[in-house]
């Protein structure tokens, strides 16, 4: 039977962020564009689900939207460095991802829009970002570093994979692994199915009854950052909503985690994972150890949520010698 296959310390780049804080801050803005066209033109799912964006091999994806009897699906190239617009008919339209103005990349992507075809308007303020600035007012972000991206971009599949591996492990309802470009997070949500105390909301630019909804009944997430907020390096994180007493003094692994007062949750620095002789059983260690501290102190009901992970068996094809 095939084994799995580990990843090295060699499959994970080094993302120091004060390197290249000001490229992650205008490449947020950049995917927020990205985003609010995929937000506006899909229906609503619960959670916002219908909003984030996903791995894929050359970067991150909107997947197929929506518009009139076509589809579009936009596409940011880490590779050759280009967003890319491709349509269900075979048009294609580019833009390329360089030192830019988030407002000289939003005039641009719309243009691009507009001569497929495809007429979207958004609003233009970002999310979740404090003293915002509309898209097309925006001429203060505008550094890209194509390596910094590139390699952000190859942390993400590698914290992709091992996530996917985490969900596996849970029966109960779950959200997939999905980038979101409001909080610039891939992330992983387990849900109990009670639902949780109203959420305080009060997120920058986020409508308090979105916040809500995310929150309406209680979860265990996980997640990965590039760092800022105060945390100037690329982190793991957990937290629970509502969070349980006691779980900030749970005892966590590896020992290199620890909670974070202010942000109200376990952290594991990224370090910790990449330098690690078996960075995935490190993270799948830290995952699995928040999880079960969080859904112990929510007193979940792990039997009915949880099962072991199922492994396809692939039978050796014959010899022909």
């Amino acid at each position: 039977m095939p084994t799995r296959q580990l990843s090295t310390s060699q499959d994970w780049p080094d993302i120091p962020y004060l390197d290249w804080q000001e490229t992650a801050t205008t490449l947020q803005l950049w995917m927020q564009i990205i985003g609010k066209i995929r937000l506006v033109q899909t229906p609503w799912t619960n959670h916002s689900w219908h909003v984030p964006l996903y791995l894929s091999a050359r970067g991150l994806s909107t997947s197929p939207i929506p518009h009139g009897g076509r589809h579009f699906e936009l596409i940011f190239d880490f590779i050759d460095h280009q967003l890319v617009i491709q349509t269900s008919l075979g048009e294609t339209g580019r833009v390329a991802l360089k030192p830019r103005s988030v407002a000289d990349f939003y005039g641009a992507v719309m243009g691009e829009l507009q001569t497929l075809g495809l007429n979207v308007r958004i609003r233009t303020t970002p999310c979740e970002v404090a003293d915002a600035i509309p898209f097309e007012q925006d001429t203060l972000h505008h550094h890209y570093d194509p390596d910094a991206a590139c390699r952000f971009w190859r942390a993400l599949l590698q914290a992709d994979r091992v996530f996917k591996q985490f969900r596996s492990r849970f029966l109960g309802k779950c959200s997939p692994v999905h980038f979101f470009w409001g909080s610039f997070d891939l992330a992983v949500t387990r849900f109990s199915g009670r639902v949780a105390p109203v959420h305080p909301g009060g997120i920058p630019n986020l409508p308090d009854w979105v916040t809500r909804e995310a929150y309406s009944h209680e979860v265990i997430s996980a997640g990965f950052w590039p760092g800022g907020g105060g945390v100037n390096a690329p982190a793991f994180y957990c937290y629970a909503y509502p969070s349980p007493q006691g779980f900030a003094t749970s005892s966590i692994t590896p020992a290199t985690a620890s909670w974070n007062a202010t942000l109200g949750e376990f952290l594991l620095p990224y370090q910790s994972v990449q330098t690690a002789p078996s960075p995935d059983d490190v993270l799948l260690s830290f995952l699995q150890s928040t999880y079960e501290a969080a859904a112990q102190g929510l007193s979940w009901e792990r039997g009915q949520l949880e099962r072991q992970p199922i492994r396809v068996v692939v039978e050796e094809a014959p010899s022909t010698a």
